[in-house]
């Protein structure tokens, strides 16, 4: 599950769709038919942005069928030992399976891949913490319905390739389970909608595991925010710049599924690291919503000269052309007009980047390196280091659980978003990100796609909370 191509999908250029129509112009035909089709039967676009300048017909349309959203963030009864069932434990499933072991009240009591290999690491894992053997289910990569059918567990939760994580997140949730799934959470608007619909239907989490919401400097950051140092929150800067190209062509992992996306698809294919932790500081989905987005796309160079420069004349991957352009921009304005950048960079060599710049009326974070500047706090136009806040702004989740997550993926934000998955399902809380969250950060791919399809024109947000953006309280500042 976590490692495998998708079946009947060959290294051969230029993927079609349907009757041979390629994807590129099939986000192009018939006033985007792809979106208005996903949302067939749905009434008009009910926009209150009043930024819809032209937008293709039926993006932004909410399906009728769907339910009024609840009053409050779902809060599902307590769950006093949290039991999961872990599809894909290839490598980032493997880092959440390590976490999980050492986090109390939850137990991992089945494990689900299509290679039997890494089933078996991951029971080693859970042996070694002295918890009982998993079950497995490797019987094929569509065994993960059987776990969800069958296995006595409360929690399901996915690090498999992309494509699979809304069959895997439904599945879950139509057998009575929570649902946590590796980001994006989906990559068209008609999976976001569903995940949505089925959460609402089934009265069961669907979270979007975010890990870089908990990053040390973007809590900080919340933290500033949220105590009122930098003013009132205007624009933010945020992406993922990583340069992928080993990764993409790999004969293993990633490598496997990842470089296909690129083939067909061209935008902003990766947004939600980056966007996450700003969408909390402007408090999206809680007293404010993304509206409307512009997308353009530089040309694609990246990746074919890298397989030039890396396979012999004559091999297979040599002959493969992209979509993807290797530098995506998109900017955001949100119903209350504010303005977010979001970048997409995974193709030309670079260091690594995510951005992280949140600007207000009486100040500024700006990540790597990371730093602030604080009018009438700071020195007259000069940054200061972030790490001169810590001692005093560093936020309670960092405070308390530094010393427990040495050692976890990513700088230990792994390790605290899924301590805090657990905890909120332990106490029947509403979970940090819900499945709003996931399905407004996860609709970039495909908005971004259909605004640089059609000459970066304009296309408005759905609204998956249905105006609920206005009431629901934004996140707090949370402890351990």
């Amino acid at each position: 599950m976590s490692d495998e191509r998708p079946e009947g999908v060959d290294h051969a250029p230029g993927m079609t769709i349907g009757g041979g129509l390629d994807r590129r112009d099939f986000l192009k035909t018939g006033a985007l038919g792809v979106a208005a089709g996903a949302l067939a039967g749905c009434g008009e676009a009910g926009s209150d942005s009043g930024l819809g300048r032209g937008t293709p017909a039926g993006i932004a349309a909410v399906p009728q069928a769907l339910a009024t959203p609840p009053d409050h963030p779902l809060a599902a009864p307590p769950i006093d030992h949290v039991r999961i069932g872990y599809v894909g434990v290839g490598g980032m499933g493997t880092a959440h399976v390590r976490n999980l072991v050492r986090i109390d009240g939850c137990t991992v009591t089945a494990v689900c891949d299509v290679r039997e290999a890494h089933a078996e690491r991951a029971a080693a894992i859970i042996e070694e913490a002295g918890h009982p053997r998993p079950a497995h289910y490797t019987n094929g990569e569509t065994d993960f319905e059987r776990l969800c059918a069958e296995a006595d567990v409360d929690l399901v939760y996915t690090a498999t390739p992309w494509r699979w994580h809304v069959p895997v997140c439904v599945a879950a949730m139509e057998n009575g389970k929570h649902a946590a799934t590796e980001v994006p959470a989906a990559y068209t608007l008609e999976d976001c909608w569903r995940l949505v619909e089925t959460a609402e239907r089934t009265g069961r989490h669907c979270a979007m595991m975010e890990n870089v919401n908990y990053g040390r400097a973007e809590l900080l950051c919340l933290n500033l925010v949220r105590q009122g140092f930098l003013g009132e929150i205007l624009h933010a800067e945020c992406g993922y710049l990583h340069d992928l190209r080993g990764i993409k062509f790999a004969d293993d992992g990633e490598g496997l599924w990842r470089r296909d996306h690129s083939w067909t698809r061209n935008g902003n294919l990766y947004p939600t690291h980056g966007l996450g932790p700003v969408a909390n500081c402007m408090d999206i989905n809680r007293g404010d919503r993304f509206a409307l987005l512009v997308s353009m796309s530089s040309p694609s160079r990246g990746l074919q000269e890298w397989a030039a420069a890396n396979y012999p004349e004559g091999h297979p991957k040599r002959a493969e052309t992209f979509a993807l352009g290797d530098v995506n921009g998109s900017l955001i304005q949100t119903a209350l007009g504010r303005t977010i950048y979001v970048a997409h960079d995974t193709n030309l060599p670079r260091p690594y980047d995510r951005i992280n710049k949140v600007q207000g009326t009486r100040g500024i974070f700006q990540g790597y390196p990371d730093r602030v500047y604080i009018e009438g706090r700071s020195p007259s136009h000069r940054w200061e280091e972030a790490d001169v806040y810590y001692d005093e702004f560093e936020h309670p989740l960092w405070r308390a659980l530094r010393e427990a997550s040495i050692g976890a993926g990513h700088g230990g934000m792994d390790f605290m978003e899924d301590y805090r998955l657990i905890k909120c399902l332990r106490e029947g809380l509403p979970l940090d990100m819900n499945v709003y969250d996931a399905a407004a950060l996860s609709a970039v791919c495909e908005l971004s796609e259909i605004s640089v399809a059609n000459g970066s024109q304009p296309v408005e947000f759905p609204d998956f909370t249905r105006g609920k953006w206005r009431e629901w309280e934004p996140w707090a500042v949370v402890g351990a």
